[in-house]
């Protein structure tokens, strides 16, 4: 299994993975509105498809197979093909499954805390 992660930082996306212990860079793109921060896609767990289950947070990536979604402090993997339509990168978005297709709703942005002087 290759081991990902999406490094975040000063308005640029790099997809890596690991070896023998180092990271190498796959590609490099816009991270757009996708927060600056390190995230270990290879730990995302398979969403489970049933219509009482939803899946709130925000979308980082999406590759031919997934699309990875972090949800609190964890990340879940949608399969691509259930959607018919990508969910847009860096946006809080609602995900819920209806006869094993997959549904998206945008959500509110989060709230930040904003430091005043």
């Amino acid at each position: 299994m290759l081991k990902q992660r999406l490094l975040v930082m000063n308005g640029q996306k790099l997809l890596q993975h690991e070896v023998n212990g180092e990271w190498k860079i796959d590609k490099i793109s816009k991270a757009g509105d996708i927060r600056a921060g390190i995230y270990n896609i290879y730990l995302a767990k398979e969403a489970v498809k049933e219509e009482a289950i939803k899946y709130e947070g925000e979308i980082v990536h999406a590759d031919n197979d997934f699309v990875y979604q972090k949800t609190g402090r964890d990340f879940i993997k949608h399969e691509r093909g259930l959607f018919s339509e990508l969910p847009v990168f860096g946006k809080n978005m609602m995900i819920r499954y209806n006869d094993k297709q997959a549904s998206i709703q945008q959500l509110a942005a989060r709230k930040t805390r904003k430091l005043t002087r």
